[in-house]
């Protein structure tokens, strides 16, 4: 099944997307898209639908953070994989080859 990305108008030259679950391998509770690691889907699930959203957005990584309902944002500077998520709410980047993600349940994500 393909991925559902929604656009906004207003938002471009800004690449972006919002994702709903359609598309994704994870199945059970998380059927869908299911992108948190922090959550008790299979490890295996998450990273082929994070790879996913990342090949969908044309970029070679997908970053996002251990949300903590915090002030705390974290600056992006490298396309490598992080070795362990860090705690903070926001992102920011100038790397072309990385997206940035917030995953969001009942909490309104901001772009």
């Amino acid at each position: 099944m393909t991925l559902e990305i929604l656009t906004a108008d207003r938002l471009v030259p800004a690449h972006h997307g919002f994702f709903t679950r359609r598309g994704g391998a994870s199945s059970g509770v998380f059927s869908g898209l299911n992108c948190g690691f922090g959550s008790t889907d299979q490890s295996e699930m998450v990273a082929i639908n994070r790879a996913r959203v990342a090949d969908a957005m044309g970029v070679v990584r997908l970053t996002s953070v251990h949300q903590v309902h915090s002030a705390n944002v974290r600056t992006v500077t490298t396309s490598a994989p992080d070795d362990a998520p860090v705690r903070a709410d926001a992102l920011v980047t100038n790397l072309p080859d990385v997206a940035l993600a917030v995953l969001a349940a009942d909490c309104q994500p901001v772009l």
